[in-house]
């Protein structure tokens, strides 16, 4: 009995019925026919509502629903769910589903209206787009559930609580497959790039034969053995990349919802892949106050699940990062030359001349890429147009900080130290391509 009064709602055009017979039983104190009339009525609509419940409550499972829902959520992305619904009436049902979504999307009111036909099935598609990494708690699926006479409501409770993880996006690492081995992802002009610098491995010490460079030749070997000489190199197709993400407050501006922190472990799932791809090692590492989420870098089968473990738990404590530590760990445990990609964000140039010390002490035994961001929203601002004092301050101020950030480009490649200022939405595919750019220039 108390399940059938929980799940027991009257609609509303049974009250609006209920309403104009109250009303009609008013106008029969004046006009005794309507009084007889509203009696009628009454009894007619009570009939009708004990007929409607009980065609809902005769089917025990009138209707079903399932809910799917991928093994995991990729962050920042467009993420399918569907629902499955099936009707056992022998009517047509009207239904309100009532999603209880995660709360993170603060959703409260997430309904789908549906008419569905008797013994029938119906597919509901909707997409969420989560924004933080983190659990994703799924709840019921609340069916209220009306008969074409639609006075009153069988609620159903379906589906089941399930928790769903939700790692940095990993839908698009397809897409950015296909532009990293995609000839036409990366437009240089129509200058042809000189490769420069070497990625040569010795192998072995041979004759010199015609063709041979003779940049190679080998003088004590030749002098020994009366005849010229040369070393023979092997190109070092697995060259070594870390991903360093800073996690200090810095990294926690928000463009577009997604924080820049969120932005660069984004990148750097999407980056390792491709490094993977391209027969190069993919490792990482975090550091603000101390260096954690260390993976060291490997060519394994089970480097992407490790690299994306360890993105999915990184944490902030809103701590100056730490640039010291990350100088002397690095040099600790780094020992062979690699490409270090340091996803942080400089504002003014005093904030850089704080580290400066230490990239320039990287610089020295890696190849050092530092990736930092636009300031998307100060653009918006200089291209206002100015009405009154207080927007010109505005407008000058946005400028001068947009060209603080081109003064910082300046001074680190003043130092050989390798720039890429980017736009947040932007960071993935511009720092794929930098890769790109730095491994067919054979700088490491």
């Amino acid at each position: 009995m108390k399940q059938f009064y929980n799940t027991l709602f009257l609609n509303n055009r049974f009250f609006y019925t209920l309403g104009a017979i109250a009303l009609m039983f008013v106008v029969g104190f004046f006009v005794p026919i309507f009084f007889d009339v509203s009696k009628t009525l009454l009894f007619i609509l009570v009939v009708l509502l004990f007929v409607d419940i009980f065609i809902l409550y005769k089917t025990k499972k009138g209707i079903t629903a399932e809910r799917i829902v991928p093994e995991r959520l990729s962050n920042g992305d467009e993420n399918k769910i569907t629902l499955l619904l099936k009707n056992a009436y022998n009517f047509t049902a009207h239904l309100s589903v009532l999603e209880e979504i995660p709360y993170q999307f603060q959703k409260r009111n997430f309904v789908f209206n549906q008419q569905l036909k008797n013994t029938s099935k119906k597919t509901i598609y909707y997409n969420l787009r989560p924004m933080e990494r983190g659990v994703y708690l799924f709840g019921n699926i609340n069916i209220y559930t009306s008969s074409p006479l639609q006075l009153a409501t069988k609620k159903y409770v379906l589906g089941e609580f399930k928790e769903i993880k939700c790692y940095p996006s990993f839908l698009k690492l397809r897409e950015f497959d296909f532009k990293a081995f995609n000839n036409q992802s990366i437009t240089y002009g129509s200058k042809k790039i000189r490769k420069i610098g070497n990625s040569l491995e010795f192998e072995q010490i041979k004759e010199y034969v015609s063709g041979d460079d003779i940049r190679t030749l080998n003088w004590r070997a030749t002098a020994k053995r009366n005849q010229l000489m040369v070393n023979q190199f092997v190109e070092e197709k697995s060259q070594p990349v870390y991903a360093i993400i800073d996690k200090g407050r810095a990294m926690q501006m928000h463009f577009n919802n997604l924080s820049l922190l969120d932005y660069a472990i984004n990148a750097t799932l999407a980056i390792s892949n491709v490094i993977l791809k391209k027969q190069d090692k993919a490792g990482m590492l975090t550091f603000s106050t101390k260096l954690e989420d260390w993976v060291v870098a490997e060519k394994r089968n089970s480097q992407m699940r490790l690299i994306s473990e360890a993105l999915h738990n990184i944490k902030t404590n809103f701590s100056e990062s730490d640039f010291s530590t990350l100088y002397a760990v690095v040099k600790r445990k780094i020992t062979q030359r690699s490409l270090l990609i340091i996803y942080t964000n400089f504002e003014t140039m005093d904030g850089l001349h704080r580290q400066l010390p230490y990239l320039r002490a990287l610089s020295k035994n890696h190849l050092l890429l530092i990736v930092f961001f636009k300031n998307t929203e100060l653009k918006g601002l200089t291209e206002v147009k100015t009405i009154n004092t207080l927007s010109v301050y505005d407008s000058i101020i946005a400028e001068k900080f947009i060209y603080e950030k081109k003064k910082i480009v300046k001074e680190l490649n003043k130092y050989g130290i390798q720039t890429l200022l980017t736009d947040p939405k932007n960071l993935t595919g511009d720092t794929i391509n930098k890769y790109l750019e730095l491994k067919y220039r054979g700088l490491f």
